[in-house]
């Protein structure tokens, strides 16, 4: 009987390469595939993919699996890139990590898969994923809470989910650097990557000033006084305190953007209103299993409207009158730093249902 083939993305890092060993030993016939997404000079990132992907291949060959590189430059640019600039200057906070899985990982690499013969695609996500006896699949959070990328993957499908494999969900970050030193994997010591997805060690303020003219505006209380400069209103961040160039001993945060004025909105002290939203209003709707979100409407569920964030409990009501899909949800604590434009996951004990963008 035919061993069952897995195309899995090897990034040249420690836990893609232990999912090697894990599937391997798990009976597949396993095939590796680097994304190349992103080369831009300008960034110092061409050496980097470059030795990422020599990692990956040294792996493949320590392990004996095939090794393929795809080159998704052209698609992430547009895909990925020009939204999350285009993003930026509207204001928005958006997060290129959800897009490239949606996109890049879970879209055009499992195109791959199938143009290989691959019945399944593997990644190294702190993630996991049931199957019922019917093939329906459910998305779970990482055992490891420290490390759990679930969020990341919340933008994902049922279709994309049922041909999903996540070898080191189930395990602790410790035990997957053990295994690595156990099987004397090349990589085994190598540091966690940084940055954006597959783009490599960028400081995103960096990133942004190399593309976004940089055009002072003013920096405004909520209460309406201005208290200083800025260098442009798509460098901050919601919730940012550092880095604004204020003196003094009251903290500031930045709370909005506005596009339109320039200017960048910040409350004053930690207990600022403005800080805080008990509700708002997500659009883009996506599920992991269809009437998810119709099944829990009005009924206590968790979310998460960023990476790490402690689940918090809400409702989800939807918006019937709304010309597009949209849902209202209210939290039962009022939440800090709502960015619009992030990502709002939504999750059912340790299950992530759904998800949709923050407007």
């Amino acid at each position: 009987m035919a061993k069952p083939r897995v195309l899995l993305g090897m990034s040249g890092g420690v836990d893609s390469s232990v999912s090697a060993i894990l599937l391997l030993e798990a009976g597949y016939e396993v095939i590796g595939g680097f994304m190349k997404n992103w080369s831009d000079g300008a960034d110092d990132t061409e050496c980097s993919w470059k030795a990422e992907r020599r990692d990956a291949m040294r792996v493949a060959a320590q392990l004996g699996i095939e090794f393929h590189t795809f080159d998704f430059e052209a698609e992430y640019r547009k895909l990925v890139y020009e939204y999350m600039i285009a993003e930026y200057k509207a204001g928005r906070t958006p997060n290129p990590d959800v897009l490239c899985n949606k996109y890049m990982k879970f879209d055009l690499f499992m195109r791959e898969a199938d143009r290989l013969g691959c019945e399944f695609v593997a990644t190294g996500h702190y993630a996991r994923v049931t199957r019922d006896g019917d093939g329906t699949t459910h998305l779970l959070a990482g055992v490891d809470a420290n490390k759990d990328q679930s969020y990341f993957l919340c933008q994902l499908t049922q279709s994309q989910l049922s041909r999903v494999l996540f070898p080191i969900g189930d395990l602790e970050k410790s035990a997957v650097r053990e295994l690595a030193r156990k099987h004397k994997l090349v990589v085994a010591e190598k540091k966690d990557s940084q940055g954006i997805c597959f783009v490599g060690k960028v400081d995103m303020q960096d990133f942004l000033e190399a593309r976004i003219q940089p055009h002072e505006g003013n920096i405004v209380t909520t209460g309406g006084e201005i208290i200083g400069q800025h260098r442009g209103f798509e460098f901050y961040t919601i919730g940012q305190r550092g880095g604004l160039g204020i003196g003094g001993g009251t903290p500031y945060y930045v709370v909005e953007r506005r596009p339109q004025t320039n200017e960048v909105i910040v409350a004053v002290g930690d207990e600022d209103s403005a800080l805080f939203r008990s509700e708002l209003v997500a659009t883009h709707l996506t599920e992991t299993l269809e009437g998810n979100l119709a099944k829990y409407a009005g009924q206590k569920i968790f979310a998460r409207i960023r990476y790490r964030q402690p689940l918090a409990l809400c409702r989800v009501e939807p918006e019937a009158s709304a010309e597009r899909s949209t849902v209202k949800v209210v939290f039962e604590q009022p939440q800090r730093a709502v960015a619009p434009g992030q990502f709002i996951a939504f999750y059912v004990q340790d299950e992530l249902i759904g998800s949709g963008i923050i407007m």
